[in-house]
């Protein structure tokens, strides 16, 4: 990487050109990569009263964030899984969605593309809805489930209460009813042919095709945690809490 100094005179469009990683911090400080390609980023920083200093450190830190693998959040509880889970949703939610809705958008474009970018004005705020929906719905019924089934092995339910909470959408059902995001995404993929551009295709789009690939990747991981490390978990510890409660009924 550039020292800071040479970094904060160069433009942001070459900045990007050289790192897409940028255009997402640039929005994280509400800056809009595609309305500045030629000014430098001191210019621009100086017009949204930011320090680009504060802008490239966190640069920095996003480089050496790595998320852990399958294998490390095997080795968490299920209560750290979901924290897990939800901290991810959060980041859906609040960066990747507005950044690539912010892109879409706004960005104005070049001949060839207009067509394209009209018909992902329409189908991504369809894919946001549906998205922010099944998440809000996984919270509120698995997640919820989970921490019911946690009360229950930890014996703050009456033995009736608790058999009332385990006869509701056993973790099996909503196992079965989970749905995986990668069949939205599978139009967007069609619609960009699996996100192919030519090697003379305007920076912006190059930009908007390397996100949205992205997105659907970490669509794919966060799945992969979730059907093969969550509810396998959940589906013990419900188990766990029905033996629990049939003890107790037996002793008693």
């Amino acid at each position: 990487m550039q020292s800071r100094k040479a970094l904060e005179k160069t433009a942001v469009g070459d900045l990007v050109s050289e790192n897409y990683v940028f255009a997402a911090v640039l929005h994280y400080f509400g800056i809009s990569f595609y309305q500045y390609p030629s000014d430098s980023l001191e210019k621009v920083c100086q017009k949204h009263k930011v320090n680009p200093r504060q802008l490239i450190a966190q640069l920095e830190s996003w480089a050496l964030q790595k998320d852990p693998t399958l294998e490390e959040l095997y080795l968490n509880p299920i209560e750290l899984l979901v924290a897990y889970l939800k901290k991810k949703h959060y980041y859906f939610v609040r960066q990747e969605l507005p950044f690539l809705s912010n892109m879409i958008s706004g960005i104005v474009p070049e001949p060839g593309f207009e067509s394209l970018l009209g018909d992902l004005r329409i189908l991504f705020p369809l894919f946001v809805e549906d998205f922010i929906h099944h998440i809000h719905e996984e919270e509120s019924r698995l997640f919820n489930r989970i921490t019911l089934l946690q009360d229950i092995e930890a014996g703050e339910f009456r033995i009736q209460d608790a058999l009332t909470i385990l006869e509701q959408e056993p973790i099996h059902y909503l196992a079965e009813h989970h749905e995986i995001h990668d069949d939205e995404m599978e139009g967007i993929r069609k619609l960009t042919r699996n996100y192919f551009l030519s090697d003379d295709a305007p920076l912006t789009m190059k930009v908007l095709y390397h996100e949205l690939q992205n997105f659907e990747k970490e669509l794919s991981i966060h799945a992969r945690i979730e059907d093969e490390l969550l509810f396998p978990k959940a589906v013990e510890l419900e188990k766990e809490a029905l033996r629990k409660i049939r003890k107790q009924i037996q002793t008693n």
